[in-house]
């Protein structure tokens, strides 16, 4: 596990109002790690010193001394990253198609946003939103976490860009453009029908266009249909009309030959 490199949290490390409990485990987790770290950097320097000394042994023996405390360190370090990774998106807090990195140190949202790349991928999903932060409680207002996650999609080759609020990006995880949704009244992106670069909702929309088509081409075809069916009108007058001849003129003869001399 790789040690990371220690310095002040800074910032607001939830993304909501948590319980004083979940604030002062997270905080308790850092801090052993940041102790663990001390230990560790002491040791090094004194076994750096019994090197140059000429102290083989002993600087053999604080090396391994400070490797345990590094590996101390990593530990609750990993356990202070998933506790808050966890708090930060359970169910409720984030969309499902969204991650929040508020609280990871650079490394830890490097080696999370690739895990949630990778799964994301295998389950098709099409997109993920992935909340960096703006920077604005770092040091110097630099953001940290955003190059490390555009540093990843870079390695894996896909696209991105950044949101409107400066600390989301916005990966496209089929491999084409990185195309943000349109907001909600609210907001939020709107995802439905949306599929990232490969603007399948383009060819919905295209499909829609089709149905046009074929509502055109029936609402052009009824001209068709409309004067065949005024010629069956007219066929169907005719044949009634047929039928009270039929009817009417034999008598309308007999009449005629009772009253005339046929010549």
């Amino acid at each position: 596990m790789a040690s990371y490199k220690m310095g002040p949290i800074g910032g607001k490390a939830f993304n909501h109002s948590a319980n004083n409990d979940a604030e002062v485990e997270y905080d308790r987790l850092r801090d052993l790690a940041r102790a663990e770290g001390s230990k560790r950097k002491a040791l090094s320097d004194q076994s750096r010193q019994a090197y140059e000394r000429g102290d083989g042994a002993a600087a053999h023996d604080l090396s391994v001394e400070a490797k345990k405390h590094g590996a101390k360190m990593d530990e609750y370090n990993k356990q202070a990253s998933d506790f808050i990774f966890r708090e930060n998106n359970a169910n409720g807090r984030v969309p499902e198609d969204t991650i929040d990195l508020h609280g990871q140190f650079a490394e830890e949202a490097e080696d999370i946003v690739e895990q949630r790349i990778k799964y994301a991928q295998q389950t098709g999903q099409s997109h993920l939103h992935v909340i960096v932060g703006k920077g604005i409680h770092s040091v110097n207002h630099v953001q940290k976490i955003k190059p490390r996650v555009e540093q990843v999609c870079q390695e894996l080759g896909l696209q991105y860009a950044t949101e409107a609020n400066a600390g989301v990006i916005f990966v496209n995880l089929q491999g084409g453009p990185a195309v943000i949704p349109p907001l909600d009244n609210h907001g939020r992106p709107q995802h439905s029908n949306y599929q990232g670069g490969n603007q399948q909702h383009g060819g919905q929309q295209q499909h829609g266009g089709y149905q046009g088509g074929q509502q055109q081409h029936h609402g052009g075809s009824p001209g068709q249909p409309q004067h065949q069916q005024g010629g069956q009108q007219q066929n169907n007058d005719n044949e009634e009309l047929e039928k009270l001849a039929k009817k009417f003129l034999p008598k309308i003869i007999k009449k005629l030959e009772g009253c005339c001399v046929v010549m």
